[in-house]
């Protein structure tokens, strides 16, 4: 029986997440609301919000997840010629938090292979747009011209990242957006990003799957420090150019 949560309930102990053999793998709580408190703390935070519209509020927390390692990030020779290009051209920018839900709207419009509707509902933007305000979700942008053509968007809570999802309207620039996170976090000696699940995009970037007890385990490490700063540009793609991945 998956229990269900009130706003101030404390998430149960991912490990009562349902197993591999069942019918929803990773199935943790549902609840009555997307963000109950308890997803803030280390224990919640190894489960996210995942459901469509008219369904329960399903929280999950797979095993094993998915994680990008910023050392690891993979830039393959086309993308290291696009990043030069952007550290070049001044109508290249990157800019953080300039508008949070309207990059949460465009990823929430973006098409996906294999993907009907989208599970980024109007209560789901509206949750992590209070955590934006609260200063713990950030969106990252690549602008070209004035004009916002890719992005992403995640959590932030002490020295982990949450990523959640990328657009793009213009081939690339969610990996350029997603490239500048990597150098911010590079430079701040952030050690993961949570990708939640497993796709072949994430795994030709340099992500990998690690077993849910050592997620966990860095999670908890990762939230006993001090939170970094969100005052980045473009600059940090120098980084990602001069350090090739692990």
């Amino acid at each position: 029986m998956v229990p269900w949560l009130a706003d101030d309930d404390p998430f149960p102990p991912v490990e009562r997440a349902f197993g591999a053999s069942s019918g929803a793998p990773g199935r943790s709580p549902r609840a009555r609301t997307c963000c109950p408190l308890g997803s803030s703390t280390p224990t919640g935070a190894a489960s996210f919000p995942w459901y469509s519209d008219g369904q329960p509020v399903l929280w999950w927390s797979p095993d094993p997840r998915m994680v990008l390692y910023p050392a690891e990030f993979k830039v393959s020779d086309s993308l290291r010629k696009t990043l030069r290009r952007v550290v070049r051209d001044p109508l290249w920018e990157i800019r953080v938090d300039d508008d949070f839900p309207a990059v949460m709207r465009a990823c929430a419009d973006t098409p996906r292979d294999g993907q009907r509707g989208t599970w980024i509902t109007a209560d789901i933007v509206d949750a992590y747009t209070t955590l934006h305000r609260a200063g713990n979700a950030h969106s990252v942008e690549a602008w070209y011209d004035g004009v916002r053509v890719g992005g992403l968007y995640g959590v932030s809570f002490e020295r982990m990242f949450f990523g959640e999802s990328m657009f793009a309207h213009r081939t690339d620039a969610s990996k350029i957006a997603l490239a500048a996170l990597v150098g911010h976090l590079r430079r701040n000696q952030i050690e993961m990003i949570d990708c939640q699940q497993n796709t072949l995009h994430l795994a030709s970037l340099g992500g990998r799957e690690i077993a849910r007890r050592t997620f966990v385990a860095h999670l908890r490490r990762a939230a006993a420090e001090p939170a970094i700063g969100w005052r980045f540009d473009k600059s940090v793609l120098l980084d990602v150019l001069a350090r090739p991945a692990r």
